[in-house]
């Protein structure tokens, strides 16, 4: 039988330097120190501490399946700990996205993003996971759809005759809590129906038709509604497998080389263009942002991430690359056009995502000036 690994990334906004801007080393030692020792103890295998933004990001690859207890309770101990080191140095935002006080035996729904995959080891797996700031789940909906069910971005759908069934799509409804799943090429046009509404409508799961292969996972965490305000974007989450009958990692990545808009950037509040970047440039600055995605590329091997000669993971910042400095460059003119807009929609988002916000307060302060016209 073959073996089951299960990769586990999840996320959280643990405190800031100089705004929301990047996680701090502080932060990063806390995170690195505490997954070493899980390691040490057998509860993980091997993991990779990173940030997209200001979300500090723990990917842990384990065999104890999805949901794990453990596994979560070690990931919101580390967040504790870090949010209070954020505390102790003064930092912004410390302990943002922690929005419930006890660990009740699973991270979903306290705050966290996670995604979470359980895979059976292929001869080779290669795995990509993205981790993106300033935005919401809504923000993989375009990739999603042009990785697995446009063949003019997947080549695969055409000419590999394992993808010709082609795949299916969870599709959370975030306003009702409900999920549909949808099957694709048959039913494209009701899955663009829901899925080009990013802010109601967001794919949580993709699976191979012809078997219910696992492909891709997501978090589609809605923060604000958990905590009834305003409280940050939900900064998503992505795991994506790769290549044998599934799209090429080239195919995964080609979405990201022409800049698109997404819901989120300066206060949750405005569409802003995503800006793929390495790792190095994963850090918020104009406007608090543009929104930021990094893509880290690695190989699952007997449980774990496969390591080098000297027992580290070995992972491809797969941004860091000149292939997408168009999308880069767009990514700064659309956010130029979009500031010289101001407070005006559809720089700022509509209605409904601003009542989050102290639009509602407003509105209550000027009800009673409000007379028939």
């Amino acid at each position: 039988m073959s073996r089951k690994t299960t990769i586990s990334l999840i996320k959280c906004d643990v405190g800031s330097l100089a705004g929301h801007h990047v996680v701090p080393q502080p932060l990063f030692k806390i995170a690195e120190r505490n997954l070493q020792q899980a390691s040490e103890k057998g509860l993980i295998n091997n993991h990779i501490v990173f940030n997209a933004g200001d979300d500090l990001e723990l990917l842990m690859v384990h065999e104890k399946g999805e949901a794990n207890p453990d596994i979560h309770k070690l990931a919101w101990d580390t967040f504790k700990e870090a949010a209070n080191k954020a505390l102790e140095l003064k930092l912004y935002g410390a302990g943002q996205d922690l929005l419930k006080t006890a660990f009740s035996g699973n991270i979903r729904g306290m705050g966290p993003g996670v995604a979470e995959m359980e895979i059976e080891e292929r001869g080779s797996d290669p795995i990509v996971v993205f981790g993106a700031d300033k935005t919401s789940a809504g923000a993989f909906n375009f990739p999603l759809f042009r990785i697995f069910a446009d063949p003019m971005n997947t080549a695969g759908l055409v000419i590999d005759p394992n993808m010709a069934g082609g795949f299916k799509f969870e599709i959370m409804d975030t306003l009702e809590n409900k999920k549909v799943v949808l099957k694709c090429p048959e039913e494209m046009y009701e899955l663009i129906a829901l899925i080009g509404t990013v802010q109601r409508y967001m794919i949580s799961r993709v699976w191979r038709a012809r078997d219910d292969l696992i492909c891709a996972t997501g978090s589609v965490t809605r923060l604000s509604q958990i905590a009834v305000k305003y409280v940050g974007k939900d900064d998503p989450v992505m795991i994506v497998r790769a290549q044998h009958g599934l799209p090429a990692v080239g195919e995964i990545l080609s979405p990201f080389m022409h800049s698109y808009l997404v819901e989120g950037w300066m206060r949750g509040s405005h569409w802003g263009p995503i800006m793929p970047v390495g790792l190095e440039d994963s850090k918020c600055t104009a406007f608090d942002g543009p929104p930021r995605m990094v893509a880290l590329g690695f190989q699952i091997a007997n449980g774990e991430i496969a390591k080098d000669d000297d027992g580290k993971p070995m992972v491809a910042d797969l941004f860091n690359d000149p292939a997408f400095e168009l999308a880069r460059h767009e990514a700064l003119e659309n956010a130029t056009m979009l500031r010289r807009m101001g407070e005006f929609e559809p720089a700022r988002l509509g209605p409904q995502e601003m009542e989050y916000t102290t639009l509602g307060q407003i509105l209550e302060k000027l009800k009673e000036r409000f007379k028939p016209a």
